[in-house]
């Protein structure tokens, strides 16, 4: 997830950094042109305010030449007009006017020989070229229409001179204009300057023609129309102004606007790499159990899915085992949680070193552990490494609290024997590790096509037990109990049965276990409880005994439920009879006790069931208040007078006499048996040779109750104890 948000965020950040940077260089660019196109124009604007600056100051004196000479039209036909007083023309001062229009001066000036104030005879050279190229406009233009027909301003580098043809008007009565006439008028470096102040243009200069005329400069016209000199000045361009105030503010937002951006695209690829090695750890730990540090179910499930994909495209086989300690529960609520911590972690190292690097090593929470076993090609290879396992698990493992011995349970599936796809091959593991559990534990049971069918039943149990309790659909069979003499009934002990209404009599071997699995043992138990106590109200004086689940003699109220049902039934405390076994005690030793001292202050009787197959200790039986031992039945189904059984059994009897305890023997189906348990001196016998275990109204007919069946009609069904 981290490494595609990275990926984008990277595939983001460059379109807009190019958008940026292009935004940027067009603003930049825009900005440029505009200065300059802002620049050309008001160079433009100064040159033309310049030369209309100058057109004026020629209009005017155009106008005054041509009023004087409106005025004076005899003055029209001399040459070098002054005034005879100062030398100079009246009004007009540095101003003459060449009446020739070849431009050549009149032989009087020339034959007088006398002065040359005004420098006519040089002047006359330099406007000749001038006046030549005036001559055909003029001899156009003498319909009337222009009085100043041209005029213009050149220079030498050190005079400036307005140089005007003129049609001056004739007296009364004549031609509306007399002949052309050059008239000429000085300017001098103020007079330009105050045109170049009134336009505000700074640093004004006339100096020599260049090359190239400098940005912002007006030509000077020398008499011929070349350029003879310029004028300039220090143009006024706001674009460049626009550039130094705007251009440094555009350069240091660009400047910060990259280095934020190259800061937030290290940060950025900083935060994704950051995210990438969180996501690859986060990853990896959500794939790990945190207890054992193996593969959890999640990680379990991708390895399985590959490897039946593998198993599918290039051939041969795997296994999937499912491992269920056994015992773990008993270590855990013994010595408490942090010690069933500290087995798991035992247990996960060694699995370990003994399940190969290329198989997958799963906890599924609990104290459930799974394996993918690869290249597996039969059943030898798996039996194998189950083997091994169960020998490594059988081992003591050392806790802070002492040594403890457990074991395992395994169920096994194979790929693709019995399943090509993950959930079809883990549900099959899972029913072949039920079987391993219901077979007695600590072994492994690898499927069979014959365990569909406890798959079906447990599918069945799960989905219709909870709601047969509810509505009171099952059965409760008893068995008689006689006394050694094998003729009278001193007790009955009652088995649930479950008239399913489709699947027939379920036998409680099938559903007992599911329900302690999947927590329904307590309300059938209580269920068991109420219908015995209700039943045993119309046999007075038989004591009945009821099964306990460890699970349900474990549970924080199970006293409170005792005292709850014999209080709404009514029953004498003193005929119940609950049967507990060792793993009851084991369990937890101290909370059985003062468990089993409230139920023998209530009247009730307590009695060990299966003694001699577990741990059969003269301690449990000190220490705890039971009022019988029960011998199995196992020691009964393969029993001889002089074997080894018979002499368990033997010690067992005589035991529990010395103990002060009534000794009952299970199982029994002979008379053989029954002659010999007898002989020993067995308080009460129970077995298929008495009685099956049979309904309620059986039990009626054989105490002589008036409407009961006869015992011959009881059920032919298993006799398998049952809470």
């Amino acid at each position: 997830m981290a490494r595609s948000q990275g990926a984008l965020l990277s595939r983001l950040m460059w379109p807009v950094g190019i958008l940026f940077v292009g935004t940027m260089v067009m603003a930049s660019a825009m900005l440029w042109r505009t200065s300059l196109d802002a620049d050309r124009d008001a160079q433009r604007s100064q040159r033309e305010r310049l030369a209309a600056g100058i057109a004026m100051r020629l209009d005017r004196l155009g106008n005054s030449l041509l009023g004087y000479l409106d005025g004076h039209p005899e003055l029209a036909d001399r040459p070098g007009i002054v005034d005879g007083a100062t030398g100079r023309m009246t009004s007009l001062e540095g101003a003459a006017i060449l009446p020739s229009p070849e431009g050549i001066l009149p032989p009087a000036t020339e034959d007088a020989g006398g002065p040359d104030p005004f420098g006519l005879t040089e002047l006359g050279t330099r406007f000749r070229d001038f006046w030549s190229r005036l001559t055909t406009d003029l001899a156009l233009r003498r319909d009337g229409e222009p009085r100043r027909v041209s005029g213009l301003s050149i220079g030498d580098g050190e005079a400036h001179y307005a140089v005007f043809a003129l049609l001056p008007r004739r007296g009364a009565g004549e031609a509306p204009f007399g002949e052309p006439v050059l008239a000429w008028t000085a300017f001098d470096d103020s007079a330009l300057l105050r045109i170049a102040q009134v336009n505000d243009l700074k640093g004004f200069r006339i100096g020599q023609a260049k090359p190239e005329t400098e940005p912002g400069g007006l030509p000077v016209l020398d008499a011929a129309g070349a350029v003879a000199g310029e004028m300039t000045w220090m143009p006024d361009l706001p674009g460049e102004t626009i550039l130094r105030r705007v251009g440094p503010l555009m350069a240091g937002a660009f400047g910060i606007t990259s280095v934020l951006f190259i800061g937030i695209g290290l940060y950025l690829r900083r935060a994704t790499a950051t995210l990438v090695e969180v996501e690859a750890v986060s990853k990896q730990l959500l794939g790990r159990d945190p207890l054992s540090g193996l593969a959890n179910r999640m990680l379990f499930n991708e390895r399985l899915e590959r490897e039946l994909r593998r198993v599918s495209d290039s051939g041969g086989g795997l296994a999937v085992m499912f491992i269920d300690l056994d015992r773990f529960k008993d270590v855990n609520d013994t010595y408490g949680h942090q010690a069933g911590d500290d087995l798991i972690r035992l247990v996960a190292e060694r699995l370990l070193t003994i399940v190969p690097g290329g198989d997958t090593l799963a906890r599924f929470g609990g104290d459930e552990f799974a394996v993918i076993q690869v290249d597996v090609s039969n059943h030898s290879a798996v039996e194998k490494l189950s083997r091994q396992i169960l020998d490594a698990l059988t081992e003591p493992f050392c806790l802070t609290h002492g040594s403890v011995t457990i074991g395992a349970s395994i169920g096994v599936a194979m790929a693709p024997e019995h399943a090509r796809d993950r959930e079809g091959l883990m549900k099959l593991a899972d029913t072949a590790l039920y079987g391993a559990k219901s077979e007695g534990r600590n072994r492994t049971i690898i499927f069979q096509r014959r365990m569909d069918e406890t798959l079906r039943m447990r599918k069945v149990v799960e989905d219709d037990l909870r709601q047969a309790i509810e509505s009171d659909r099952l059965v409760l069979h008893y068995q008689p109990v006689v006394s050694s003499d094998g003729d009278t009934v001193v007790g009955l002990e009652a088995l649930v049965r479950w008239p399913h209404p489709t699947r027939g009599m379920i036998s409680p071997v099938d559903f007992i276990p599911v329900a302690e699995e999947r927590g329904l043992i307590i309300p059938l138990g209580e269920w068991v409880l109420r219908r015995a106590c209700l039943d045993a109200q119309r046999w007075p004086g038989l004591r009945v005994a009821v099964n306990v689940s460890p699970i349900q003699f474990r549970h924080r109220n199970f006293v409170a439920r005792i005292v709850k049902v014999l209080a709404e039934t009514g029953f004498d405390a003193t005929r119940l009879e609950l049967e507990l076994t060792e793993g009851v005690v084991v369990a937890d030793a101290d909370a059985a006790e003062a468990a089993m001292i409230e139920l023998r202050a209530l009247g009730v009787h307590l009695a060990l069931d299966d003694f001699g197959t577990g741990y059969s200790s003269l301690i449990y039986l000190r220490r705890f208040a039971f009022d019988k031992i029960k011998i199995d039945r196992s020691f009964l189904e393969s029993m001889e007078a002089t074997g080894e059984s018979a002499i368990l059994v033997h010690s067992i009897v005589h035991l529990g006499r010395a103990l002060g305890l009534t000794v009952t023997a299970e199982g029994v189906e002979t008379k053989e048996q029954h002659r010999f348990l007898q002989a020993l001196g067995c308080h009460q016998l129970q077995g298929f040779l008495f009685s099956r275990p049979v309904p309620a109204e059986a039990i009626d007919a054989l105490l002589g109750i008036s409407g009961g069946e006869e015992i011959a009609t009881a059920e032919t069904g298993p006799s398998a104890d049952a809470a």
